[in-house]
């Protein structure tokens, strides 16, 4: 193993003051130039064309720590194209948002280099993740009981901890997909747009009280500044509070694990991200039935 691949320093973003990328060496635990796709083969794939998924992404890239720096983020290009790659497989297309309507922000230094199936997805949403539709826009304009949405994709990386859990559009869209029954799906730090649901509710009205789900543990999270994945410590634990609402989290390690409570499709981490998109897509042709 090189000297470099066992430093654990975080590395310095030079477009932000005191803003930093992860260190080679966390890099060499949570990345790989290429990605587990198995599964990806779907004969009975959706061909009906109206059937879309909202995928709700993230906008910002910097995370303030308690130390002060900033940790580089975005969505985890594993946690969002891997799932991507089976639904499209599958059939159906996305619609891209995000809350501001600004470009997604990808964690491209995750970004499994390698592997072409990931870059074709990739690039065939390039422009829709550059130029993304406002979510507020959705909200007034797409979202409704004759809507063309199967389910919201909401995926991972610590972007998703930046504006999605306080966001009343989240909410809506999430409200949205209670209501008409349709799939939510999420991995890793995606879960933590939950709380959106809780914005402005009494605890006891929580909608996702009583639901079992994967998400990356708290304390992973409090354990990856030690090795320089972040430059220092969150300043809140997404898992604590949807503990708090009476949220299950059934996992405590990160092992690829996935689940699925009544339509909510969760898993654990980046290693998860072939499962979820494999359940997902599954789940959505079942709806359908096979059609």
């Amino acid at each position: 193993m090189s000297e470099q691949s066992q430093d654990k320093r975080p590395v310095p973003d030079p477009a932000e003051n005191n803003a930093f990328f992860p260190s080679p060496y966390s890099l060499g635990q949570f990345t790989s130039a290429k990605s587990d796709l198995s599964g990806a083969d779907y004969p009975n794939a959706y061909r009906g064309g109206r059937w879309k998924i909202l995928m709700i992404a993230a906008d910002e890239r910097y995370l303030l720590l308690q130390n002060g720096t900033m940790f580089s983020t975005g969505n985890h290009p594993v946690e969002t194209l891997l799932p991507m790659y089976h639904l499209d497989k599958a059939g159906f297309e996305f619609d891209i948002a995000t809350v501001s309507g600004n470009p997604v922000k990808f964690e491209l230094w995750a970004f499994p280099k390698e592997d072409d199936a990931v870059k074709s997805i990739y690039q065939k949403y390039l422009a829709r993740l550059k130029q993304p539709l406002k979510l507020s826009d959705v909200i007034e304009n797409k979202l409704g009981e004759d809507s063309d949405y199967i389910a919201v994709f909401i995926p991972g990386g610590h972007g998703a901890l930046i504006g999605l859990p306080e966001s009343t559009d989240v909410k809506a869209a999430l409200k949205w997909a209670l209501d008409n029954d349709k799939h939510i799906i999420s991995l890793c730090h995606g879960p933590a747009a939950l709380l959106a649901s809780a914005v402005g509710e009494a605890k006891g009205d929580y909608p996702f009280k009583g639901y079992k789900i994967c998400a990356f543990p708290d304390a992973i999270d409090r354990t990856t500044p030690d090795i320089g994945y972040m430059p220092g410590a969150l300043t809140w634990a997404f898992g604590e509070q949807l503990q708090a609402l009476g949220v299950e989290i059934l996992n405590k390690d990160i092992t690829g694990k996935t689940h699925q409570d009544r339509k909510l499709i969760t898993g654990d981490s980046p290693f998860a991200a072939n499962n979820v998109g494999k359940a997902a897509a599954k789940a959505l042709l079942d709806t359908l039935g096979g059609r």
